[in-house]
């Protein structure tokens, strides 16, 4: 999938076609993709003896072919190709041929195991 975790996306079919957003979750066995504040859905909670009745709004999955890469380099929606330079592998724009692969600071994930394992 050409789509990843943290990547912006534009909306281009559904309720929400126009808007963009972060991508906070990947489903690669469904092909499905959560967009952070689109696609929400009301869930009541029932109340019972001890806790109140709540409404509960969470984003959820739509089909990957509904969302488009926006490139961080040109700023526009885009398809993606892949490139490969030795033994590392790029996703590239399309249209303005940049790199739209983020560097991410492997210490913040390392120190985020640490602490769950502690």
């Amino acid at each position: 999938m050409k789509i990843k975790i943290s990547d912006n996306v534009l909306l281009i079919a559904g309720k929400d076609r126009g808007k963009s957003g972060k991508v906070i979750r990947v489903d690669q066995k469904r092909k499905k993709i959560a967009v952070e504040k689109l696609n929400l859905i009301t869930k009541h909670i029932k109340k019972t003896k001890t806790s109140k009745g709540d409404k509960v709004r969470y984003e959820t999955f739509f089909d990957v072919s509904n969302a488009m890469i926006l490139c961080p380099h040109c700023s526009k929606p885009a398809r993606v190709e892949y490139k490969t330079e030795g033994k590392t592998k790029s996703r590239i724009c399309k249209l303005c041929k940049e790199s739209v692969d983020q560097k991410f600071d492997s210490s913040a994930i390392k120190s985020k195991k640490t602490k769950k394992q502690s």
